[in-house]
């Protein structure tokens, strides 16, 4: 085995305390208003991808922002999904993004990256509940839509 001068790092998940309250999540429109939290003033001005982590049980456990873009798109990489997820050891989650326009209408590329996902999370035994693209005047919710 070659052995090199450079150490390497430990990795670890690290947990940052927000003013978000723990919630039950019932519903896709308990979903929505929670990610109102991600994008306080800034939600009608890029796009942001979010993670919402949950219990089995549905209660919010923690979140992380995966990406954020330009005014009309943000890149999505599936890996950093799975790693939260695995590294949180939780069994279901929500995932969220904004269109800046306003417009509630998911595009071919928002159906393809949630089939993504869902497919990689299967393969570890966790459940994509939703996907919810949020706007500052509502909401569009995959599953309740029927494309989940």
């Amino acid at each position: 085995m070659k052995t090199y001068k450079a150490c390497i790092p430990k990795i670890s998940l690290t947990k940052e305390p927000t003013n978000f309250k723990k919630v039950k999540i019932t519903n896709a429109k308990d979903a929505y208003d929670f990610s109102l939290n991600f994008w306080k003033t800034d939600i009608e001005l890029f796009e942001s991808f979010f993670l919402l982590i949950l219990n089995r049980a549905n209660n919010t456990i923690g979140y992380v922002k995966i990406s954020q873009g330009g005014c009309v798109g943000t890149v999505v990489d599936v890996k950093l999904i799975c790693k939260y997820m695995i590294e949180s050891l939780s069994s279901g989650c929500i995932v969220f993004h904004n269109h800046p326009s306003g417009n509630l209408e998911p595009s071919e590329a928002d159906k393809k990256i949630t089939q993504k996902i869902k497919s990689a999370l299967n393969i570890l035994d966790i459940n994509l509940i939703d996907h919810v693209i949020s706007t500052k005047n509502g909401y569009y919710s995959f599953n309740d839509n029927g494309i989940m």
